[in-house]
């Protein structure tokens, strides 16, 4: 078992040498528009997970995620050479290759938020012209004495 910071420094340095290596030496048109987002790597340093995220080559256009994937696959031993003279360690770790679901759940959530708000903005049109079911002012204000409540017969004065 190693120290978590040391592999946390590692994983960053692997995520940093494959983004890199991706950049600039892969020459593959598969792999453009793939972005490194985070790496982990086991506790034995032995094995590291990549994930990444693949954009779209317009704002409107879908990303090709299956080709990415096969695009990393085929550079998965160019990749995890250029991490063995990277980092320096004595076993280099296998790369896995996982697509990142971030960018997905945080599109999700934005748009329940969004309908979330179009629901409460629906509820507040339908308050502005609605009229109390009872009282307009359903509290009951409180009694104030008055000099007919202190002659009441309930009232015994002391002798």
């Amino acid at each position: 078992m190693v120290d978590p910071a040391r592999a946390r420094k590692l994983a960053k340095r692997i995520g940093t040498i494959v983004a890199t290596a991706i950049d600039h030496e892969i020459k593959d048109p598969r792999l453009a528009f793939v972005t490194i987002t985070d790496t982990k790597v086991t506790n034995d340093l032995h094995d590291a997970t990549v994930y990444y995220t693949v954009m779209g080559e317009k704002v409107d256009s879908a990303p090709d995620v299956e080709g990415a994937a096969a695009g990393l696959e085929k550079a998965k031993g160019v990749l995890r050479s250029k991490v063995g003279a990277g980092t320096g360690v004595r076993f280099t770790p296998t790369l896995t290759f996982v697509a990142d679901t971030v960018p997905d759940t945080a599109r999700h959530m934005e748009e329940l938020l969004a309908r979330a708000k179009a629901a409460d903005d629906e509820v507040a049109r339908a308050r502005e012209n609605a009229q109390p079911a009872g009282d307009a002012d359903p509290y009951k204000e409180p009694r104030v004495a008055s000099d007919e409540d202190e002659a009441s017969p309930d009232v015994r004065e002391a002798d």
